[in-house]
């Protein structure tokens, strides 16, 4: 259950990102020290989102976001 959380923040987090015009893997390569922990602290507060099944609907629904919703709070 807690990997699939991890998991499933890591899939709303990138697919946040990439609805926003971001991409996290190329930021990642860019500058991996600093990135990597900016990664990692947007899944953490992704994870602890009470918003997750509003998030996948979203996602599912868009595939490009001008903003991220109120409740997202990594963007």
């Amino acid at each position: 259950m807690f990997f699939q959380r991890i998991n499933d923040s890591c899939t709303l987090t990138e697919g946040m990102a990439k609805r926003l015009g971001g991409d996290i893997a190329e930021a990642i390569y860019a500058n991996p020290e600093f990135e990597a922990v900016a990664y990692r602290s947007a899944v953490l507060r992704c994870m602890s989102c009470k918003e997750q099944s509003a998030c996948k609907e979203l996602q599912a629904s868009h595939d490009r976001l001008d903003k991220a919703p109120a409740y997202c709070q990594n963007w």
